[in-house]
């Protein structure tokens, strides 16, 4: 990928010339005129510039949506020559949830493995923005997740239904609000726990418009006293304090084994669709479309059907 343009994608994303420096191992000043250099090759201003640090100008947003389309498609193709190289071609990169991954993923692929012995099979789990940063990336294939909403059409991303389920509430056993039933005011009266952290430049998937049109938060302003991509880390708080997790009913019965319990909510439920996400751009590929079909055919046995 062009030089120029990578750069520019780091400081897009970091929003700061220092900070993209760094992560490049290069000077602030080459990054400074590197980035004149590309404005007036363009012919565009591509930055504002503050005290602050740097935010993209309109002209800057159209170029960061082609660039990370170009670096998408430079990294699949030099992944796909590495994977030639190996000799991996029936290796698979799965993202997931950890709910998704205890209820039917895991067993999917250790299927997977005994029907394709030696082919190498590489799983992240994480929360679902940072499996979706993954999967537009190049370093996944697809990924399990609750439906994301608002994203930006232009992502390229397709979600494939398979279910629906709810967010329960997770607390240490003999914690006081397990004694019943509970309103979402008095669970919330106690800290809560988060598994899936916001990072900044993630507001860059969503569609502005439909947030701002829906009332959303501001992004990242989630209101939680501890927050962590491991839910090890998450149990270990939850275990040591009076603090709640909000995480997909599903995981239930794994998180009993370790001192987690439900809380019963005495309130209505809102369902929310879980499934498959995948580029469009890469429908139809012989290997993707099997592992689609392996994860539907488990998620069925394991999930209710999804509702129209």
């Amino acid at each position: 990928m062009d030089r120029l343009l990578h750069q520019f994608i780091a400081i897009a994303e970091t929003g700061s010339i220092r900070a993209a420096a760094g992560v490049l191992n290069v000077t602030q000043p080459t990054l400074t005129v590197n980035m004149r250099k590309l404005e007036e090759d363009l012919d565009a201003r591509l930055f504002s510039r503050s005290s602050r640090g740097v935010r993209l100008t309109p002209y800057g947003e159209v170029v960061y949506e082609n660039a990370r389309l170009m670096q998408r498609l430079d990294d699949n193709m030099r992944k796909s020559v590495n994977d030639m190289r190996a000799r991996s071609e029936r290796g698979i990169s799965v993202g997931s949830g950890y709910s998704w991954w205890t209820v039917f993923v895991r067993d999917t692929l250790l299927d997977y493995q005994r029907l394709n012995p030696g082919a190498p099979v590489e799983v992240s789990l994480g929360d679902q923005m940072r499996c979706l940063d993954q999967l537009l990336s190049g370093d996944i294939s697809l990924f399990v997740s609750h439906e994301i909403r608002g994203l930006s059409a232009s992502l390229g991303a397709e979600f494939i239904r398979l279910s629906q389920v709810y967010n329960g509430v997770f607390v240490r056993e003999e914690h006081p609000l397990l004694s019943g039933p509970r309103t979402r005011t008095e669970i919330e009266c106690y800290p809560m726990v988060t598994s899936s952290l916001s990072e900044s430049r993630q507001q860059r998937f969503f569609d502005e418009h439909w947030r701002r049109a829906r009332g959303e938060n501001a992004f990242g302003q989630e209101n939680h006293v501890f927050g962590s991509n491991s839910i090890s880390a998450c149990i270990d708080y939850l275990t040591h304090t009076d603090a709640f997790l909000r995480i997909s009913n599903v995981i239930a019965p794994y998180f009993a084994e370790r001192g987690i319990a439900e809380v019963s909510q005495s309130e209505s439920l809102s369902m929310i669709p879980m499934g498959i996400y995948v580029l469009a751009e890469r429908r139809g590929e012989k290997r993707l479309e099997a592992l689609l079909d392996a994860l539907t055919a488990a998620s069925q046995k394991k999930l209710p059907p999804p509702r129209d």
